[in-house]
């Protein structure tokens, strides 16, 4: 059984227990996933299945697409609704309300659009000595981390906050990598009341949204939950391809590399290697020096 399965990921849910539920439903132990979500967080979780593991290289990179709540008026230790307080505005709910009602979002906004360079939270699953940081935090521990450089190529707000409120909605498509309760937090001191999210729905990851989505119910009660798998070649349609002659197929599945006659590609480029009827058989790269296309994932 191999393919991509698009989960609606409910909250509550680690991206673990997730692929635990797909795992017992599908009665497949060779399940992962690419773009872990909160358990707090809902919404499009990418489930490769089978042979399609092999290809989360080419997918946990994919740009994201969220939707966003941020309250105003105090920050948590984690930066979203699980957490403790952890700081506080100190002004009344109304104050915050005209804060957030009279704040020209869009100015504010305009610093975090295009690349930007952010601090991974201590409460995230980013290694740091060979701990996750959130290891690190649970025990007390602050450890220092390094900016990493990400890119969001839009942030609006949903709609204009109603009188009173003292949150907003936004919506922010992202490099692979980005946390968005740190971008709520940094809202929250960019106009000096803090912040913290309160809510967090992926809407998009890559070429993949909620409209290709099930739940994990809906897999659960199908007859044939199989069938909501999505063929496993789609997450490398976007790569160039090179067609192998017959006689290079089961090369290709030994590991050998493929001569190619007109190269017409940068090196290492990463190529599908399919055979005369489109299957995939392996992503090659382009070694520039030989003219050749050597195998580095095949699909066996």
């Amino acid at each position: 059984m191999d393919g991509i399965l698009i989960i609606d990921k409910p909250a509550g849910l680690t991206s673990h227990d997730v692929v635990a539920r797909v795992r017992r439903t599908l009665k497949t132990r060779r399940v992962g996933h690419t773009g872990t979500l909160d358990p707090f967080a809902t919404g499009v979780m990418v489930i490769l299945v089978g042979r399609a593991t092999r290809l989360a290289q080419f997918l946990d990179k994919d740009e994201k697409e969220y939707e966003a709540v941020i309250e105003f008026g105090s920050e948590t230790d984690t930066g979203d609704v699980t957490g403790v307080r952890s700081a506080d505005c100190g002004l009344l709910k109304e104050e915050i309300a005209d804060i957030v009602g009279r704040t020209n979002w869009d100015d504010i906004f305009s610093s975090f659009r295009g690349e930007i360079e952010q601090i991974p939270p201590m409460y995230s699953a980013k290694k740091i000595a060979g701990k996750k940081l959130y290891e690190h935090a649970r025990k007390g521990n602050v450890v220092e981390r390094e900016s990493v450089q990400l890119v969001i190529k839009l942030l609006d707000l949903l709609q204009e906050p109603a009188i009173g409120d003292r949150w907003i909605g936004v919506r922010v498509v992202c490099s692979a990598g980005t946390y968005i309760r740190q971008l709520a937090e940094d809202f929250g001191r960019k106009i000096g009341i803090g912040a913290h999210l309160t809510d967090l729905r992926r809407t998009k990851a890559g070429r993949f949204s909620l409209d290709d989505a099930v739940t994990l119910d809906q897999l659960e009660k199908a007859e044939a939950p199989e069938n909501a798998l999505k063929p496993m070649d789609i997450a490398v349609e976007h790569l160039p391809s090179i067609t192998l002659a017959p006689d290079r197929i089961e090369k290709t599945r030994n590991g050998l590399s493929t001569r190619i006659a007109i190269p017409d590609f940068d090196d290492r480029t990463p190529l599908r290697m399919v055979d005369a009827a489109g299957s995939l058989i392996a992503i090659g790269a382009f070694d520039q020096t030989e003219n050749t296309v050597v195998p580095k994932v095949v699909l066996v």
